[in-house]
């Protein structure tokens, strides 16, 4: 129970240009400041602060609200620990308010959480050197099968989880933690039957730290041939695959220059055993926006490291998108004579692998050696095949200087004209870019009513009335004088809302307003972030217009009446209609 006072005292302290700018790069527009969104990927800046009333607003993905609901959606956190973060950011002692909660508390504790993980990393550790035969085999796949030395596995803290189903978390209950608390860290499991399990089980265990030496979650790696392989924790209260790496916490200290992003564990840790300290993994997925944008923080390159088989050609491929889009520079490598790095690093030497990385290839010249390899062009067709795939990676390109230098190269290789090789290319970008200019066409009618609205579900249904509903609710969020005119005089009423959401968001603005509360304090404890995303939308509408006078006012309540009355005519004719009908079959 967070009192009003701390919670003004929260945002007041947590400047919102200095906060995101701690994330994001802003540069200043005008008297906003821009950025490329934290929150999707884009090539294009769409998301603003606004220092003057400390919000911001992302027009290209929708995401807005002032400094709590920013860290809510960034950091992963409940409203309640979204405000403590800040709290401790800016130094202020969280004060209880004992007249009732804004939110119920959470119901686990991050930092009990983080020393729950802590002990349960201590304790696999200690097991992976035990005196007996499970841990010894496991302490060989590392020291024998994988070559690492001792200082290493204590380094990355690895370790076991021994082949018993209530072992660990007896162990854990010990310690002081309660089932539900391992279920939420993803350390245990339970049955349909309601039985408690050890989630890890006969598996070697990789440790997985956040940037600021906390432990949020495991990995681990079979001993036998059962599946899954690997096994991954889930989300929990302190991890969020998406936004995390394996070893970052290390190769944040060495990647001025570059990362190496691999695929697995025992890659990076290879590489960092070898001297290569700037290798990092994702965490059992494909890379997402918000990992490539967590790169982007620390470093200005990257270097692909995935294995040569299909599969890791097409990851390869989604790695380049997503870390090109943030503006990184990205280059692809190819290990030859060996399945990944690991073990070109034991055949050949580290000298040897720094070599091969300083080699890595652009996403063109990668992409061709592939095409190249499935085509003999000294035949006809292939040739043929080989140069339309090779346009096709030119018309792929954004710069327009590099399809030029890509086109003169393909030119010589395939012995073709090169104004031949250009109109070729340039067909192709345009019939991509006529798609890409009806997928956008499709996706402004599909939002002009709602099809795709996924934070006011109900918009579908009556898009003239949504539409309305926001011009008037912009107006009571902007200005306090419209506020006193409408609720005072109950010009309108919740039951004039069709939608849920924007029904709710009047009702917290009324409600607001007779309690006196004209700071909304407590808007993110009510509001979902996506759906106080919405609500600035709906109060920057209002300020990009010059006129929301009381005339705006009246004819706003007007326009909504007059829909509103429109839509239920509607319904009920169509009422009428459908009870003719069944008096007709029943007379039939």
């Amino acid at each position: 129970m967070i009192s009003k006072e701390t919670i003004e005292q929260v945002l007041m302290r947590n400047d919102i240009e200095t906060l995101i700018g701690s994330y994001v790069s802003l540069k200043r527009a005008g008297s906003n400041l821009r950025g490329l969104c934290p929150f999707h990927s884009e090539k294009t800046p769409s998301f603003t602060v606004y220092p003057a009333d400390n919000s911001f607003y992302c027009f290209g993905c929708g995401a807005g609200g002032d400094a709590i609901t920013f860290i809510r959606k960034r950091e992963n956190l409940d409203y309640p620990d979204a405000v403590e973060f800040l709290a401790q950011r800016a130094g202020i002692t969280i004060v209880r308010d004992e007249r009732g909660p804004i939110q119920n508390t959470p119901k686990f504790d991050r930092n009990k959480m983080f020393r729950m993980n802590v002990d349960a990393a201590k304790y696999f550790n200690r097991c992976l050197f035990a005196d007996n035969p499970e841990a010894k085999a496991a302490l060989a796949y590392f020291t024998d099968k994988r070559g690492l030395s001792v200082a290493t596995i204590k380094h990355f803290g690895l370790g076991f989880a021994p082949n018993s189903f209530d072992e660990f978390s007896k162990y854990m209950l010990a310690k002081g933690y309660t089932y539900e608390e391992l279920v939420a860290g993803f350390l245990c499991g339970k049955s349909e039957k309601g039985k408690y399990y050890d989630a890890f089980r006969n598996r070697i265990m990789f440790p997985i730290i956040d940037v600021s030496g906390n432990v949020i979650a495991f990995g681990g790696r079979v001993m036998d041939d059962s599946k899954p392989k690997y096994k991954n924790s889930s989300d929990t209260p302190v991890f969020k695959k998406s936004r995390n790496l394996f070893a970052l916490n290390f190769a944040r200290h060495h990647c001025a220059e570059s990362l190496i992003l691999c695929e697995g564990y025992m890659d990076v840790i290879a590489m960092h055993a070898a001297g290569f300290e700037n290798a990092v993994a994702t965490l059992g997925t494909a890379i997402t926006s918000e990992q490539a944008r967590m790169m982007s923080r620390y470093t200005k390159k990257v270097i692909i490291s995935y294995d040569a088989d299909e599969a890791g050609q097409k990851a390869a491929m989604r790695a380049v998108k997503m870390l090109t889009e943030v503006g990184l520079d990205v280059t692809i490598l190819r290990v030859p004579g060996a399945k990944d790095p690991d073990e070109y690093i034991k055949k050949f030497g580290a000298d040897k692998f720094r070599q091969v990385l300083s080699q890595s290839k652009s996403k063109f010249d990668y992409n061709l050696d592939i095409i190249l390899s499935r085509y003999d062009i000294n035949l006809p067709q292939d040739k043929i095949k080989a140069l339309q795939e090779s346009e096709k990676l030119i018309s792929e390109t954004y710069s327009s200087a590099e399809r030029d230098i890509y086109i003169q190269n393909i030119s010589k290789l395939f012995g073709v004209d090169k104004n031949s090789v250009k109109d070729d290319v340039e067909r192709m970008i345009s019939k991509a870019n006529a798609a890409r200019r009806k997928e956008e066409s499709n996706k402004v009618k599909q939002d002009a009513i709602g099809y795709s609205d996924r934070v006011n579900p109900d918009f579908i249904k009556a898009p003239a009335v949504a539409k309305n509903e926001e011009a008037l609710l912009g107006l009571l969020l902007m200005y306090p004088e419209h506020r006193k005119r409408v609720f005072d005089g109950s010009l309108v009423t919740a039951d004039d809302f069709i939608t849920d959401l924007n029904r709710r968001i009047f009702e917290y603005l009324k409600n607001a307003y007779i309690n006196g509360d004209d700071s909304h304090h407590d808007i993110d404890a009510v509001f979902t972030p996506d759906e106080h995303g919405r609500i600035t939308k709906m109060k920057l509408s209002r300020m990009e217009l010059s006129e929301n006078g009381e005339q705006v006012l009246t004819d706003s309540i007007e326009r909504l009446r007059r829909s509103v009355s429109k839509k239920n005519n509607e319904k009920n004719s169509s009422l009428d209609k459908l009870a003719q009908m069944i008096e007709q079959k029943r007379k039939t």
